[in-house]
This record gives C-alpha cells, structure tokens and sequence, in this order.
C-alpha cells in the first residue's frame, strides 16, 4: 500500500507539473503574439528540441527511473541552446561524445545507487545484471529461481533465451533501458509476462503466440523501462 501511494503522488506530481508547463507555453505564445519577447518564442516552443526538454521533465519528476528524462532532457538542450546563444561552429560535433559521457555518468552512478549483486547469484542467473555497448551477445537462462535484474543496451543489445529457467515465486522485476538499441526476450509459454516499457521514437513489441497453457498466477515478470530511439521484442519461440 505504501508503495502504491508513493507512485500515485509521483504521478500526482508529473501531471501537476505537465499543466504548468502547458500553462507556461500558452503564456510564452500569446506574448510572443503581443512582441512582448525578442524571440520567435512560436517557433521554439512547438519545436521537437522543446518536445524532448518537457518530456525529459516530465520524466525526471514522475517516474522510479530518471536516466530517461536526463537523456532527453540533455539531448533537447543541447539542440535549442544555438536558439538563443552564438556558438562555436563546432557544437554539432560535440553531440556525440557529449552523449557518450553523459550516458555513462548515469550508468555508473545508477549502478552506485543500486544494491550489489553477488557472484554467486550472477553465475546462477537469479538476478541478470548486464551491460551491453556497441555490441552485444545471445545468452541462455538456466536458474530455477528468476528474480529479474537490470539490463542496459547502448548501441547494442543481446538475446535472451529464457526458456530453460523458471520464475521465482511473487512478482519479479526485469528493469531494461535501451538506447539506439534493444534486446530479445524468449520466454516460456506459461510465464506471465507484463510490458510496462516506455518507448520514445522507438519501441517494445510483443510478438508472443498465444498458448492454451496457462500461466502460474502466482509467479509474474515485469519488464519495465525505455527505450529510446531503440526498442526491443518479447517472444516465446
């Protein structure tokens, strides 16, 4: 119950803050109607650099995960500060490794963040931590006690065959966030497997068939996530 009520005031929060966005962007049009700003405020605001910025935002105040809305916020501010400022005529050049760093910056810190993972219950496949960077690799699953784990895909991405492991007992918890990249999941016909990823000029598709067996109720994996300019596939051959 606690935790439900912590996503609901997130939640509460993100589109508290989304209104007031959309309030200030009305404002910021109509004084630029009236010449009451040196710049063409119009253009700006319905440009996909400001698109990126608020829902960076958006991200960064409602969501578990706020690698998303620093990434897009970056990239979004990035693009729009030439709008406003004189730059070097190499700004554009610097996207890239501008990217690269920031993108690793919330990899480690978010690793920090995150509890460590025994080697033991690595090598037992119990707990998937893994890291793909230009490249990628096709892994088979084995344990007989799946509890999820984290994923990372960056510019890369890697293969999944769950379907000699089994799921632990409750809801499990598989975190992935894909960017210019994406995995694939196989799983097993009787897992109960829910989407909850959020994809952003890019996508997560299920292309599981439909089995007559019928999944253990007590036993649930969640992938959840992003995936930006990247995606991913859930299947079950």
């Amino acid at each position: 119950m606690e935790k439900e009520n912590k996503k609901f005031a997130r939640n509460s929060r993100a589109h508290l803050l989304l209104g007031i966005i959309l309030v200030l962007l009305g404002v910021a049009v109509m004084a630029e109607i009236f010449d009451a700003v040196p710049w063409r405020m119009r253009d700006i605001i319905f440009s996909w650099q400001m698109i990126l910025i608020v829902l960076g935002v958006i991200f960064i105040s409602g969501s578990d995960n706020k690698s998303t809305g620093y990434i897009l916020l970056g990239i979004g501010a990035f693009f729009i500060l030439p709008r406003f400022f004189d730059v070097p005529h190499y700004w554009r050049s610097l996207f890239w490794p501008s990217l690269l760093i920031l993108v690793g910056l919330l990899i480690l810190f978010g690793r920090a963040r995150r509890p460590r993972i025994s080697r033991e219950r690595q090598e037992g496949d119990d707990l998937l931590d893994d890291v793909d960077i230009f490249g990628g690799s096709e892994k088979v699953l084995h344990s007989q006690n799946f509890r999820g784990g984290k994923i990372s895909n960056i510019f890369g991405g890697s293969k999944y065959d769950m379907r000699q492991a089994k799921l632990a007992e409750g809801t499990n918890i598989l975190e992935v966030t894909m960017i210019f990249g994406g995995s694939k999941f196989i799983v097993p016909e009787d897992w109960d497997v829910k989407m909850e990823v959020t994809s952003i000029f890019g996508g997560f598709s299920d292309k599981r068939y439909r089995s007559i067996v019928v999944p253990d109720a007590n036993r649930k994996l969640i992938i959840r996530g992003e995936a930006i300019f990247g995606g991913g596939e859930l299947t079950n051959i």
